[in-house]
């Protein structure tokens, strides 16, 4: 009997192995292709418009000169458009999080609906938030026209939903017991909340931001439908301005027939990846940060 039992147990160890080293491999695999696959779109990108990289191409307008072309104007408006959707949508997603998990008490149909909203709408597709835009924002009720502040909107509905998961996701990793600790010893809901609770989310909560932030600043599809120009010769000065953004000015002169401009979009691109690195390595600095302070 003792026998049967050390062979069955020796058996399912030897399968348990096998499959965690096949799962490993697997993962290891996946991020090897990945990496090779973004480093090859790179690496394709640089060799066909390295030369360009300058700092002309900041300075300079868009323009049918191809000596004198640029994607400051792009730049810009997609500065704004992302910034004032963040500043829409960050305060607005974490408050909610914080309403659901710690304040809404136990689930009832009220926060049910809440919740169900917020799933649905994180998997709809972007130009459906450019429809919504179109009819209820840029015409209909508001009627706010093609403008900075209506694309601002729009792309602080899209990344909403995304805030409201990662920022609810960051609070339940905070320990039950930093919060039951200071309300034990006296402290209100809004102090153990604001005191321990928020502090110990920054990391996760942060990230997960710039990472929203980060797919807005790459989209163009809701914003084709609210009037974003391709071929923009001044920057946003108000909420009210028209504006371009950096994929739309991309798209405008990779369809371009002059061979100069498809390798200007590459250029462009190149630009694009940049500002999206940086937002990321933005967002691991911060959680690094915040959770070495944390642990001091």
């Amino acid at each position: 009997m003792a026998t049967t039992s050390t062979s069955l147990q020796s058996r399912v160890s030897v399968n348990r192995r096998i499959k965690d080293n096949s799962f490993t491999t697997f993962l290891s695999i996946s991020i090897v292709a990945s990496l090779a696959f973004i480093f090859y779109i790179i690496y394709r990108l640089y060799n066909n418009a390295g030369y360009l990289l300058s700092w002309d191409l900041i300075r300079f307008f868009p323009s049918y000169d191809i000596d004198t072309a640029g994607f400051q104007a792009p730049i810009m408006g997609s500065i704004w458009v992302v910034g004032f959707a963040s500043l829409f949508a960050i305060p607005i997603g974490v408050m909610t999080a914080l309403y659901l998990e710690e304040f809404a008490g136990k689930r009832n149909r009220f926060t049910a609906l809440i919740e169900l909203n917020i799933q649905n709408l994180a998997g709809v597709p972007a130009v459906v938030f450019g429809l919504i835009g179109l009819a209820f924002i840029a015409r209909g009720p508001l009627s706010w026209g093609f403008t900075v502040g209506s694309a601002a909107i729009v792309l602080a509905m899209l990344i909403l939903p995304v805030i409201i998961i990662v920022t609810r996701e960051a609070i339940r990793a905070v320990p039950p017991s930093y919060k039951e600790g200071a309300l034990a010893l006296g402290a209100t809901q809004w102090q153990a909340v604001s005191k321990l609770v928020i502090p110990s989310a920054i990391p996760g909560t942060a990230t997960g931001t710039i990472l929203a932030v980060s797919r807005a600043m790459g989209e163009s599809a809701p914003l084709l439908l609210l009037g974003a120009l391709s071929f923009v010769t001044f920057n946003p000065t108000g909420l009210d301005s028209g504006f371009t953004i950096l994929p739309l000015a991309i798209f405008k002169y990779a369809g371009d027939s002059r061979e100069e401009y498809q390798v200007l979009a590459s250029a462009g691109s190149l630009i694009l990846l940049a500002i999206l690195f940086a937002m990321n390595l933005f967002a691991i600095l911060l959680r690094d940060f915040t959770l070495r302070k944390r642990n001091v």
